[in-house]
């Protein structure tokens, strides 16, 4: 199983990025995604998840609630993260990472896969 993860980038306070995560060796219809971020000097924190099978429940803390939204296509093997109102403290490495056992889950130890992380970083 290999997750990919792409899109990050610099942006200015305000502005929009979308990450994706492209999957291999995985049947995606299966399993639960969750995108995570991590700060220097923080821990990892999740930042959206969304559920497998019929379950496309999403869930989202309050930081990010109404600015991000995770989504799917099983079919291109690629899970995103639109990110709007981007603001500086979103600033952190972000992760993909993929739960075989499907269930829409903020425990980052419920999550058997995790691709490289990729840099987002939010300033004027």
């Amino acid at each position: 199983v290999q997750l990919q993860a792409s899109g990050g980038g610099l942006a200015q306070p305000g502005e929009s990025l979308t990450l994706s995560c492209e999957t291999s060796g995985l049947i995606m219809d299966y399993y639960a995604f969750g995108w995570f971020r991590q700060a220097p000097g923080k821990e990892r924190e999740g930042v959206s998840c969304i559920g497998g099978g019929s379950d496309g429940s999403t869930y989202y803390p309050d930081s990010v609630r109404g600015r991000f939204t995770i989504s799917r296509d099983n079919a291109k093997k690629l899970v995103y993260l639109q990110m709007h109102r981007l603001k500086p403290e979103d600033t952190a490495v972000y992760y993909c990472a993929a739960d075989r056992a499907g269930y829409l889950t903020r425990k980052l130890d419920a999550y058997d896969h995790w691709g490289q992380g990729t840099q987002v970083t939010v300033s004027s």
